[in-house]
């Protein structure tokens, strides 16, 4: 799942750990079920973090940090599109905006902003489109991805609905 998220294997690994354990480990719980450093397990938990998808907990007469994951898996599938888009989505935006306002000199650099231009435009359908769907609730979206390729047969109908002919 880490990889898929675009995290390394032993961040990966982690939080698929806290993920699937029912109690709060603490790094040295989480060390040694994964049998990797302790150094390793600072720097992930560093990292996991920084994406908000774990959070410390504290246990009454217990000087230990326990972590567990900062929300259900749709929390954090969420958290991590969130992050992905402010990190990646958003600056590749404001750069192509940049670009796109400079004047073309030539037949190149005119193609070029063109492809730019479509660029752009579907990061920034696709924006707006994945905002829409981070306000549905996680039952709202389980059924719309239960709809499948039933969505392009909806969408057929439509189109042979308001043809224009």
């Amino acid at each position: 799942m880490g990889s898929r998220w675009g995290f390394n294997r032993t961040i990966g690994q982690m939080c698929g750990l806290l993920i699937i354990t029912k109690n709060p480990m603490t790094a040295n719980q989480i060390a040694e079920s994964l049998s990797i450093s302790r150094g390793n397990v600072s720097m992930g938990i560093k990292e996991l973090q920084s994406w908000q998808l774990i959070k410390v907990q504290h246990i009454p007469g217990d000087r230990k940090e326990y972590y567990a994951p900062a929300g259900d898996i749709w929390d954090m599938a969420n958290r991590v599109f969130e992050e992905r888009k402010k990190r990646e989505v958003e600056p590749t935006l404001s750069l192509l905006r940049d670009n796109l306002l400079d004047t073309a000199s030539n037949e190149d650099e005119l193609y070029a902003q063109k492809q730019m231009g479509e660029i752009h435009n579907l990061l920034e359908t696709v924006t707006k489109w994945s905002s829409e769907l981070q306000r549905l609730t996680p039952e709202q979206l389980n059924k719309l991805m239960k709809l499948g390729s039933g969505i392009g047969k909806v969408i057929d109908l439509k189109d042979k609905i308001f043809k224009k002919e």
